[in-house]
């Protein structure tokens, strides 16, 4: 265990130690890695991670569900230990989720949870497959915005060209997040930048495709006017998701989705505030499991939200 992990607290060393499953599917001829926790055959929860992330953004919290639920943290196509494709396309990776699903044996509809690129990739999944999924969490994803890594590789900021270090440490040490914030929990900064490189010649570099930035958009304004699933999103006091920006979103979703609020976190809140994240999806969830979805009128929604477009004179 790296020396930032030896000073990790109890509970990051308890989610570590529950026995950790890995599978590899085929999802439209490209292998797609997950990691799954908890026995088969109860409710299930998908984690989805963000740009340039993968399945181990989740590998600390996810476990700490598995008493009730079956868990799954995929790498989506790009990303971590999966496959590269050559092109990426939210539809595409949200059928990847779906596939992760239906490998992973649930008992019933699963609840999806996405973080950044993870969250629109989640907005789409529920958009299209609405039967086929319990719920859908989004995590400080700002519809109406590009997301945060794509700008920024657009930019020809990041992402683009990535290095190749010599040694583990020293690429350990240059891991950053995009975008960047104040605090970071370090034990879990060294427990996801281990888990994010890969051995090439010559050294390490990152495990995720320098191409998957630049990939054809679905317009996420209009996937959340199709949404018919339980749905919630989740902002943080020092994140991406702004006040006059959840409140669009809540009006897109017909204003029947809970926006919850995480104080003092950034955009990566399992990075900074992870005990904080994992309260309020226990919450949630819980309230789901013993409540009866409110019925949206999709029809009604799409009218109104036209209406506000175009206001008569």
């Amino acid at each position: 265990m790296a020396a930032e992990q030896t000073h990790a607290p109890t509970w990051f060393r308890t989610a570590l130690a529950v026995p950790t499953e890995e599978h590899t599917i085929e999802v439209d001829g490209c292998a797609i890695h997950y990691l799954a926790w908890g026995e088969r055959d109860r409710p299930g929860l998908v984690f989805v991670h963000g740009g340039a992330a993968n399945a181990h953004w989740w590998s600390f919290l996810a476990p700490l569900f598995a008493d009730d639920y079956r868990v799954v943290a995929l790498d989506l196509s790009g990303h971590g230990d999966s496959g590269h494709r050559d092109e990426y396309a939210l539809d595409g990776w949200a059928a990847e989720v779906i596939g992760v699903a239906d490998d992973a044996g649930f008992d019933g509809p699963p609840v999806v949870i996405g973080h950044s690129m993870g969250g629109f990739v989640t907005i789409v999944t529920a958009a299209n497959y609405c039967d086929r999924i319990g719920g859908a969490v989004i995590l400080d994803s700002p519809v109406s915005e590009p997301d945060p890594e794509v700008a920024s590789a657009r930019r020809g900021l990041d992402f683009k060209n990535p290095k190749v270090y010599p040694d583990l440490e020293l690429a350990v040490s240059k891991f950053r997040t995009v975008p960047a914030q104040k605090y970071y929990e370090p034990y879990i900064m060294d427990y996801v930048a281990r888990h994010s490189l890969r051995e090439v010649e010559g050294g390490y570099t990152w495990k995720f495709d320098p191409r998957l930035f630049m990939p054809q958009r679905s317009e996420p304004s209009d996937m959340l006017a199709r949404i018919t699933c339980r749905v919630a999103l989740f902002r943080t006091e020092h994140g991406l998701v702004t006040s006059d920006i959840g409140a669009y979103m809540y009006e897109r979703l017909g204003r029947v989705a809970p926006v919850i609020e995480l104080p003092r976190a950034g955009h990566h809140m399992m990075l900074d505030q992870p005990l904080l994240l994992l309260t309020g999806l226990r919450t949630l969830i819980a309230g789901w499991e013993h409540s009866v979805p409110f019925e949206r009128d999709t029809q009604n929604r799409d009218t109104q939200n036209r209406d506000a477009k175009n206001p008569a004179d």
